[in-house]
């Protein structure tokens, strides 16, 4: 049974893990056959965004791996417990805690890093080259854990993507239900909820993610 490694960056699409995404990624690995568990630094998030109203809760302080059990019943582990030899790929979801809480995307643009605990577990991925997902905005990590050129996609976003490109990214443009396949670099990517309109458009990129991920691996 292959064993798939999964990011998590709190809980909530605006300061967390994109829950939708979390949720149907680790469904496909189960549907896949494979298993997973899921991992996240144990820090603090950004900033807490109220999901009602969108404005910050000024007086409130959440920790990412506290949040991210939310999603997963409990079951997570600190990054800091994670070692490679253990895992055959790796898939990262989106949400605004992987460009707020995993690196730094949505606040330096493409003067960003990423998180220390973070870009080691990644780097491992890259270094052993067992095969990585990520999507939505988590693909914007990608040019600074793998070498310059490295491909995948944020969807259409013209601004995003001229950020990723600075970086060094070969940013390539695709439609919700697309995977982008870095074959030099065993990389996929997806746009997921940078363009997905509905929980089943997002299903579909996804699942193809995670599949072409697993047969990889």
């Amino acid at each position: 049974m292959k064993k798939i490694a999964v990011i998590l960056s709190g809980s909530g699409v605006y300061d967390g893990t994109e829950i939708q995404e979390a949720v149907l990624t680790l469904l496909a690995i189960d549907q896949c056959g494979a298993s997973y568990r899921c991992f996240a630094p144990n820090i603090n998030q950004h900033h807490v965004i109220n999901h009602l109203t969108g404005g910050v809760s000024d007086d409130e302080t959440r920790n990412v791996l506290v949040e991210s059990a939310r999603i997963t019943r409990g079951d997570v582990e600190d990054i800091s417990e994670f070692y490679i030899n253990e895992w055959d790929a790796l898939i990262v979801p989106g949400g605004f805690g992987a460009a707020k809480n995993l690196s730094d995307f949505a606040l330096k643009g493409s003067d960003c890093q990423v998180n220390e605990q973070v870009l080691k577990m990644c780097q491992a991925f890259a270094e052993t080259e067992k095969p990585a997902g990520y999507m939505c905005i988590a693909t914007a990590m990608l040019p600074l854990i793998y070498p310059k050129g490295v491909k995948g996609t944020i969807g259409n976003d013209a601004a995003t993507a001229e950020s990723i490109v600075a970086m060094g990214m070969e940013h390539v443009e695709a439609d919700v239900k697309r995977v982008i396949i870095d074959k030099d670099n065993n990389v996929v990517s997806t746009p997921a909820y940078m363009l997905a309109t509905s929980i089943s458009e997002a299903a579909t990129g996804i699942s193809r993610l995670v599949k072409t991920v697993i047969a990889m691996s």
